[in-house]
C-alpha cells in the first residue's frame, strides 16, 4: 500500500522567469516543499479560497461544487499521486451513497476543490521522494532562514504583476 503524506498549501508565487503562477505545498512534518507551475484561472481560484473572498459570478470550481451537491456527492480528500516527466497527477475521491470514485484531474483544479470544501490534501510519498524541484526548491530555501521567515518576508512587489 503505497503512503500519502498531508500538506498544506502554504502560497502562491509567480515564477518570474516563466510568467506562471506556482502553487507551493508543505508536508505538516517534513520541511520540504513541493512546487507545482499551475495556470493563471486555478491560481485565481485558489487564491481566492485561500483568502476567504467570494467571486461576484460562478468560477469553475464553484460549478463543479454546485454540480456535485445537486447530485448528494461529497469532495472526501484529493491525493497528488504521481509525476511523470514534470508533470503531476492528481485524484479527487468523491463518496456518493456510500460509494467512493476517484476522479483523475489536475493538481490545481484538485487543491482548489479541496480549498473549497475544506477537505485535506495528501500527496504519494513518491511524489517527495522524485521530485527533484522540490528538492532544489526546499534546499534553497532552508540555507538561510526558515521556510515561514521566507513566505512572511514577501510583498506585493515580489509577484510582478498579475493580469486578471
Amino acid at each position: 500500500m503505497e503512503q500519502f503524506v498531508e500538506v498544506n498549501v502554504v502560497g502562491l508565487i509567480m515564477d518570474q522567469i516563466s510568467k506562471s503562477p506556482v502553487m507551493v505545498l508543505k508536508p505538516l512534518n517534513d520541511k520540504k516543499i513541493i512546487p507545482i507551475w499551475i495556470g493563471m484561472a486555478e491560481a485565481n481560484s485558489i487564491a481566492l479560497e485561500l483568502e476567504s473572498i467570494p467571486s461576484p459570478r460562478p468560477m469553475a470550481h464553484d460549478l463543479i461544487n454546485c454540480i456535485m451537491s445537486n447530485l448528494e456527492a461529497v469532495l472526501t480528500k484529493v491525493i497528488i499521486t504521481n509525476i511523470v516527466e514534470n508533470t503531476y497527477y492528481a485524484e479527487l475521491y468523491i463518496e456518493k451513497e456510500g460509494r467512493i470514485s476517484t476522479i483523475d484531474c489536475r493538481p490545481s483544479d484538485a487543491v482548489a476543490l479541496a480549498l473549497k470544501n475544506g477537505v485535506k490534501i495528501y500527496v504519494s510519498s513518491q511524489i517527495l521522494e522524485t521530485s527533484v524541484l522540490a528538492d532544489v526548491f526546499s534546499n534553497l530555501l532552508s540555507r538561510e532562514e526558515k521556510i515561514d521567515n521566507w513566505f512572511n518576508s514577501l510583498t506585493p512587489n515580489d509577484f510582478g504583476e498579475i493580469e486578471q
